[in-house]
């Protein structure tokens, strides 16, 4: 009993989909329609995508970045604007979750020695809505963008026309909001470098995740891109198959069963169609609040061919409550562990700044 806690904690958004994808067998018995809910497209690009960032990570790779943009960010609020970027950035390529996992506890070891600590609730609520808002702008910074851009077939160009003008409204946004996070004349200690552990290996990661962007733009068949990247990863570095999210992937093949029974309950659909038609980007922004940005691209994405506010409502959705994004969590996680953590104040600063960032790109969604 004690295992299966630990592991319902541990998975516990696996759980919760599981478990509604049990209900709605009830509603729809399993039959041979049940095979074409499952998108194997995505669901190999997410496993690739996954252990090719991993091996960045075994690599150095992140550290020696951050440790060279912070070189960069001066004293003060040059660091305050670098420590919130570095994951706006890094998330447009490795995911939000990744780049949170990767940069909250550098932050967070980083005040310590700049004896900063009051800084830390602001600014790890920053770079939580940096790392979701720098993950729209690109297919493969999140899985509903990933998810949708292959639902949909869309090409880069109706993707980035999209995205990249509210991306552009977030990074001024976030700048002038990190401006005075910090003391204006804060000395930044010296860093110890961080170095590139295997070059040649970072060489292979890169060409493989040059095949996960070809891929995703439908110029190599995801087929040979799986062998490709599991081949190459078993041949190299094997143990990085056993940490991958594979729950992750099981969470995806939930969600595809919960969408795609209810998209066979006649009721079910009529009423999300109705609020769809009545507003795509509400409906969307509204539905990530609850049950996260991710299974609800999945879910309505079933019931609309309106793919341009599905898409700016489940990114934008990701603002607001901390399960409106999962990567939210990761953060909320990492800072609870801190010593000193003051779980109510983040909390309300994290939901105060996620309002503000929520109705601001939503003015702009409907404005463009």
């Amino acid at each position: 009993m004690a295992r299966i806690w630990r592991f319902v904690k541990k998975e516990a958004v696996l759980c919760i989909a599981a478990m509604c994808a049990v209900l709605t067998m009830f509603l729809v018995p399993p039959d041979g329609g049940y095979p074409g809910y499952i998108d194997l497209r995505v669901l190999c690009l997410l496993l690739c995508l996954m252990a090719v960032v991993a091996g960045f990570r075994s690599c150095g790779a992140f550290q020696w970045l951050a440790c060279q943009l912070l070189s960069w960010g001066g004293r003060g609020r040059g660091l305050a604007v670098t420590l919130v970027l570095l994951p706006f950035f890094s998330a447009m390529l490795v995911t939000n979750d990744v780049a949170l996992l990767t940069f909250v506890p550098f932050t967070l070891l980083l005040l310590e020695t700049l004896d900063c600590r009051e800084a830390a609730i602001p600014l790890l609520v920053l770079q939580t809505i940096a790392a979701n808002l720098g993950s729209m702008a690109t297919p493969v910074g999140n899985p509903q963008n990933l998810f949708l851009y292959a639902a949909y077939s869309l090409s880069a160009g109706e993707f980035f026309s999209v995205m990249l003008p509210l991306t552009a409204i977030s990074l001024v946004c976030l700048t002038a909001a990190s401006l005075p996070v910090l003391p204006k004349e804060l000395a930044v200690p010296e860093l110890a470098p961080a170095v590139i552990r295997n070059a040649k290996r970072l060489a292979l990661y890169g060409i493989l995740f040059l095949l996960c962007l070809l891929t995703v733009f439908r110029v190599l068949p995801y087929g040979i891109l799986t062998v490709l990247v599991l081949a190459a990863v078993a041949a190299v570095e094997p143990k990085l198959l056993k940490t991958l999210d594979y729950g992750l992937l099981a969470t995806f093949v939930c969600f595809f069963i919960v969408s795609g029974n209810l998209g066979r309950v006649e009721a079910v659909r009529a009423f999300l169609q109705a609020l769809l038609e009545r507003s795509t980007l509400l409906t969307a922004t509204l539905t990530s609040q609850v049950i996260s940005n991710v299974p609800a691209a999945v879910l309505l994405s079933g019931f609309t061919d309106n793919w341009r506010p599905l898409l700016e409502g489940v990114n934008i959705g990701g603002l607001g409550t901390p399960v409106a994004s999962l990567a939210s969590l990761i953060t909320l996680k990492l800072y609870l562990r801190w010593p000193g953590a003051k779980p109510g104040r983040y909390l309300a600063v994290f939901t105060l700044a996620n309002l503000a960032g929520l109705a601001v790109l939503l003015a702009a969604a409907y404005f463009l």
